[in-house]
Protein backbone atom coordinates (compact mmCIF):
# COMPACT_ATOMS: atom_id res chain seq x y z
CA UNK A 1 0.00 0.00 0.00
CA UNK A 2 1.62 3.88 -1.07
CA UNK A 3 2.89 5.34 1.80
CA UNK A 4 0.72 8.57 0.64
CA UNK A 5 -2.12 6.35 1.48
CA UNK A 6 -1.37 6.90 5.31
CA UNK A 7 -1.20 10.15 5.64
CA UNK A 8 -4.98 10.67 4.10
CA UNK A 9 -6.19 8.27 6.52
CA UNK A 10 -3.52 9.77 9.88
CA UNK A 11 -5.53 13.53 8.07
CA UNK A 12 -8.83 12.03 8.52
CA UNK A 13 -8.27 10.67 12.04
CA UNK A 14 -6.76 14.37 12.75
CA UNK A 15 -9.53 16.18 11.34
CA UNK A 16 -11.93 14.52 14.05
CA UNK A 17 -9.96 14.49 16.84
CA UNK A 18 -9.67 18.13 16.72
CA UNK A 19 -13.46 19.05 15.60
CA UNK A 20 -14.25 17.28 18.46
CA UNK A 21 -11.84 19.59 20.74
CA UNK A 22 -13.22 22.28 19.02
CA UNK A 23 -16.75 20.98 20.01
CA UNK A 24 -15.95 20.31 23.48
CA UNK A 25 -16.64 23.26 26.27
CA UNK A 26 -16.40 23.87 29.69
CA UNK A 27 -18.81 22.47 32.53
CA UNK A 28 -21.84 24.99 32.79
CA UNK A 29 -23.48 26.94 35.10
CA UNK A 30 -26.56 24.40 35.58
CA UNK A 31 -25.79 23.57 39.21
CA UNK A 32 -26.63 26.83 40.65
CA UNK A 33 -29.75 27.50 42.40
CA UNK A 34 -30.13 30.63 39.91
CA UNK A 35 -32.36 30.36 36.94
CA UNK A 36 -31.66 31.91 34.15
CA UNK A 37 -33.85 35.30 32.51
CA UNK A 38 -36.86 33.54 30.04
CA UNK A 39 -35.17 35.13 27.30
CA UNK A 40 -32.09 33.16 28.11
CA UNK A 41 -33.54 29.82 28.19
CA UNK A 42 -35.87 30.86 25.06
CA UNK A 43 -32.88 31.17 23.20
CA UNK A 44 -30.93 27.52 24.52
CA UNK A 45 -34.43 25.96 23.61
CA UNK A 46 -35.67 27.24 20.41
CA UNK A 47 -33.32 30.23 18.82
CA UNK A 48 -33.68 33.35 18.42
CA UNK A 49 -37.34 33.37 17.14
CA UNK A 50 -38.26 32.11 20.89
CA UNK A 51 -36.23 34.46 22.75
CA UNK A 52 -37.73 36.91 21.18
CA UNK A 53 -41.50 35.57 21.49
CA UNK A 54 -40.31 35.64 25.76
CA UNK A 55 -39.09 39.39 24.84
CA UNK A 56 -42.95 40.43 23.40
CA UNK A 57 -44.67 38.81 25.89
CA UNK A 58 -43.14 40.59 28.65
CA UNK A 59 -43.52 43.72 26.92
CA UNK A 60 -47.12 42.76 26.05
CA UNK A 61 -47.92 42.19 30.09
CA UNK A 62 -46.78 45.84 30.46
CA UNK A 63 -49.26 47.16 27.35
CA UNK A 64 -45.83 47.96 25.35
CA UNK A 65 -46.83 46.11 22.34
CA UNK A 66 -50.14 44.57 20.91
CA UNK A 67 -50.99 42.47 17.94
CA UNK A 68 -51.69 44.49 14.80
CA UNK A 69 -52.92 43.77 11.34
CA UNK A 70 -52.10 40.67 9.01
CA UNK A 71 -50.40 38.96 11.90
CA UNK A 72 -47.94 41.08 12.93
CA UNK A 73 -47.10 43.21 15.93
CA UNK A 74 -46.83 46.55 16.54
CA UNK A 75 -45.31 48.77 19.45
CA UNK A 76 -47.99 50.39 22.11
CA UNK A 77 -45.95 52.94 23.65
CA UNK A 78 -42.95 52.95 25.47
CA UNK A 79 -40.95 49.49 26.29
CA UNK A 80 -41.81 50.29 30.30
CA UNK A 81 -39.45 50.53 33.11
CA UNK A 82 -37.02 47.47 32.37
CA UNK A 83 -33.54 47.13 31.52
CA UNK A 84 -33.37 44.16 29.59
CA UNK A 85 -31.53 44.46 26.59
CA UNK A 86 -33.33 42.06 24.61
CA UNK A 87 -36.51 43.53 25.65
CA UNK A 88 -34.63 46.72 24.60
CA UNK A 89 -33.83 45.94 21.57
CA UNK A 90 -37.09 44.28 20.34
CA UNK A 91 -38.79 47.30 21.20
CA UNK A 92 -36.61 49.56 19.36
CA UNK A 93 -36.85 47.37 15.95
CA UNK A 94 -40.21 48.20 16.11
CA UNK A 95 -40.80 51.54 14.37
CA UNK A 96 -43.68 49.80 12.00
CA UNK A 97 -45.51 46.96 12.83
CA UNK A 98 -43.65 43.81 11.93
CA UNK A 99 -43.80 40.06 11.36
CA UNK A 100 -42.32 38.10 14.16
CA UNK A 101 -39.68 36.92 11.41
CA UNK A 102 -39.17 40.21 10.14
CA UNK A 103 -38.66 41.55 13.88
CA UNK A 104 -35.54 38.82 14.32
CA UNK A 105 -33.97 39.68 11.39
CA UNK A 106 -34.06 43.56 12.53
CA UNK A 107 -30.70 45.07 13.60
CA UNK A 108 -31.54 46.35 17.29
CA UNK A 109 -33.19 42.83 17.83
CA UNK A 110 -29.74 40.57 16.20
CA UNK A 111 -27.67 42.36 18.15
CA UNK A 112 -29.43 42.25 21.45
CA UNK A 113 -30.16 38.66 21.06
CA UNK A 114 -26.07 37.84 19.64
CA UNK A 115 -25.11 39.32 23.00
CA UNK A 116 -27.46 37.00 24.96
CA UNK A 117 -26.16 34.29 22.78
CA UNK A 118 -21.99 35.52 23.80
CA UNK A 119 -23.14 35.42 27.25
CA UNK A 120 -24.41 31.81 27.24
CA UNK A 121 -21.13 30.78 25.07
CA UNK A 122 -19.56 32.26 27.95
CA UNK A 123 -21.72 30.24 30.58
CA UNK A 124 -21.00 27.07 28.83
CA UNK A 125 -24.53 26.47 27.64
CA UNK A 126 -24.02 27.13 24.31
CA UNK A 127 -21.49 26.22 21.38
CA UNK A 128 -19.29 29.11 20.08
CA UNK A 129 -20.55 30.21 16.15
CA UNK A 130 -16.65 30.40 15.03
CA UNK A 131 -16.21 27.09 16.85
CA UNK A 132 -18.75 25.36 16.07
CA UNK A 133 -18.38 26.43 12.24
CA UNK A 134 -15.07 25.01 12.17
CA UNK A 135 -15.49 22.04 13.68
CA UNK A 136 -18.41 20.84 11.31
CA UNK A 137 -15.79 22.44 7.88
CA UNK A 138 -13.48 19.67 9.76
CA UNK A 139 -15.85 16.85 9.78
CA UNK A 140 -17.28 17.65 6.39
CA UNK A 141 -14.02 17.19 5.24
CA UNK A 142 -13.55 13.57 7.08
CA UNK A 143 -15.46 11.38 4.42
CA UNK A 144 -13.55 13.28 1.49
CA UNK A 145 -10.30 12.74 2.87
CA UNK A 146 -10.67 8.90 4.56
CA UNK A 147 -12.49 7.64 1.03
CA UNK A 148 -10.84 10.21 -1.71
CA UNK A 149 -7.33 9.71 -0.13
CA UNK A 150 -6.42 6.24 -0.92
CA UNK A 151 -7.65 6.65 -4.52
CA UNK A 152 -5.57 9.58 -4.99
CA UNK A 153 -2.58 7.52 -3.41
CA UNK A 154 -2.97 4.76 -5.83
CA UNK A 155 -4.18 2.31 -3.80
CA UNK A 156 -5.47 -0.98 -5.30
CA UNK A 157 -6.44 -4.17 -3.71
CA UNK A 158 -5.98 -5.64 -0.66
CA UNK A 159 -4.17 -2.35 0.11
CA UNK A 160 -6.87 -0.26 -0.66
CA UNK A 161 -9.59 -2.49 1.44
CA UNK A 162 -7.06 -2.26 4.70
CA UNK A 163 -7.05 1.32 3.85
CA UNK A 164 -10.72 1.88 3.69
CA UNK A 165 -11.25 -0.42 7.10
CA UNK A 166 -8.79 2.46 8.82
CA UNK A 167 -10.72 4.75 7.70
CA UNK A 168 -14.16 3.49 8.44
CA UNK A 169 -14.07 5.07 12.01
CA UNK A 170 -13.67 8.22 11.18
CA UNK A 171 -16.18 8.09 8.64
CA UNK A 172 -18.52 6.87 10.82
CA UNK A 173 -18.15 9.03 13.77
CA UNK A 174 -18.27 12.41 11.92
CA UNK A 175 -21.86 12.37 11.02
CA UNK A 176 -23.21 11.31 14.92
CA UNK A 177 -20.76 14.75 15.37
CA UNK A 178 -21.94 16.73 12.75
CA UNK A 179 -25.66 16.20 14.53
CA UNK A 180 -24.74 17.94 17.81
CA UNK A 181 -27.08 20.59 18.79
CA UNK A 182 -25.55 24.64 19.46
CA UNK A 183 -26.45 23.72 22.96
CA UNK A 184 -24.39 21.61 25.33
CA UNK A 185 -24.92 18.80 27.47
CA UNK A 186 -25.40 21.76 30.31
CA UNK A 187 -27.80 23.50 28.52
CA UNK A 188 -30.11 20.08 27.45
CA UNK A 189 -29.90 19.27 31.29
CA UNK A 190 -31.00 22.38 32.76
CA UNK A 191 -33.81 22.56 30.51
CA UNK A 192 -35.33 19.18 31.73
CA UNK A 193 -34.29 20.36 34.94
CA UNK A 194 -36.79 23.25 34.70
CA UNK A 195 -39.42 21.36 32.83
CA UNK A 196 -39.90 18.96 35.89
CA UNK A 197 -39.50 21.93 38.23
CA UNK A 198 -42.06 23.83 36.71
CA UNK A 199 -44.44 21.37 34.47
CA UNK A 200 -47.17 22.94 32.55
CA UNK A 201 -49.86 24.04 34.38
CA UNK A 202 -53.65 22.63 33.59
CA UNK A 203 -55.26 26.02 33.46
CA UNK A 204 -53.83 29.55 33.30
CA UNK A 205 -55.83 30.67 36.47
CA UNK A 206 -53.06 28.69 38.46
CA UNK A 207 -50.29 31.09 37.60
CA UNK A 208 -50.67 34.85 38.56
CA UNK A 209 -46.91 35.89 38.50
CA UNK A 210 -46.04 37.65 34.95
CA UNK A 211 -42.59 36.02 35.18
CA UNK A 212 -43.50 32.48 35.82
CA UNK A 213 -45.70 33.11 32.54
CA UNK A 214 -42.15 34.57 30.43
CA UNK A 215 -40.37 31.09 32.19
CA UNK A 216 -43.56 28.71 30.83
CA UNK A 217 -43.02 30.38 27.45
CA UNK A 218 -39.71 30.20 27.42
CA UNK A 219 -39.77 26.18 28.65
CA UNK A 220 -42.52 25.21 26.23
CA UNK A 221 -43.32 27.58 23.54
CA UNK A 222 -46.81 27.51 21.95
CA UNK A 223 -48.47 25.29 24.26
CA UNK A 224 -47.77 28.24 26.98
CA UNK A 225 -48.65 30.62 24.13
CA UNK A 226 -51.97 29.25 23.78
CA UNK A 227 -52.75 28.53 27.23
CA UNK A 228 -51.49 32.04 28.69
CA UNK A 229 -51.94 34.64 26.04
CA UNK A 230 -54.01 32.98 23.05
CA UNK A 231 -55.30 35.80 21.27
CA UNK A 232 -52.34 38.16 21.22
CA UNK A 233 -50.44 34.56 20.29
CA UNK A 234 -53.10 34.34 17.24
CA UNK A 235 -53.58 37.84 16.22
CA UNK A 236 -49.76 38.20 16.43
CA UNK A 237 -48.32 35.51 14.56
CA UNK A 238 -46.27 34.34 17.37
CA UNK A 239 -47.04 29.94 17.17
CA UNK A 240 -44.77 28.33 15.14
CA UNK A 241 -47.48 26.33 13.98
CA UNK A 242 -50.64 28.09 14.26
CA UNK A 243 -53.48 25.08 14.97
CA UNK A 244 -56.88 24.76 12.83
CA UNK A 245 -60.07 25.83 14.38
CA UNK A 246 -61.30 23.88 17.62
CA UNK A 247 -57.74 22.33 18.29
CA UNK A 248 -57.15 21.96 21.51
CA UNK A 249 -53.66 21.93 23.19
CA UNK A 250 -52.86 20.01 26.75
CA UNK A 251 -55.04 22.08 28.65
CA UNK A 252 -58.80 20.65 26.70
CA UNK A 253 -59.68 23.86 25.79
CA UNK A 254 -59.89 24.63 21.96
CA UNK A 255 -57.34 27.26 20.83
CA UNK A 256 -59.96 29.72 19.14
CA UNK A 257 -61.33 29.93 23.33
CA UNK A 258 -59.91 33.05 24.89
CA UNK A 259 -62.51 33.45 27.47
CA UNK A 260 -60.28 33.89 30.81
CA UNK A 261 -61.41 30.55 33.58
CA UNK A 262 -63.98 31.29 36.05
CA UNK A 263 -64.60 35.04 34.87
CA UNK A 264 -61.33 36.22 36.15
CA UNK A 265 -58.15 38.16 34.08
CA UNK A 266 -55.57 36.79 32.32
CA UNK A 267 -52.43 35.07 34.33
CA UNK A 268 -49.54 37.30 34.55
CA UNK A 269 -51.14 40.67 33.64
CA UNK A 270 -51.28 39.60 29.92
CA UNK A 271 -54.26 41.35 28.09
CA UNK A 272 -55.13 39.01 25.04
Amino acid sequence: MPTGTWWFIGAAWGELLLAAVLLRTRSGTSGTSDVPPPQALALLRGGRRAAVTVALVALHQRGAVAAGRKRTIRANGGPGRTRDPVQLGVHGALRRALALRALTQRPEARRAVDALRGELCGAGLLRPPARLWAARALLGCVPVTAVAGPFAAGASGAGLAVALAAAAPPVLVAPALLRLPDTTGAARRLLVDLRERYPLPAHRREVTDGWLVQLYVALYGDPALALFLPRFSRDGGLLDRPPGNGRAYGNGRAYGDDRPAGGGPEAGGASC
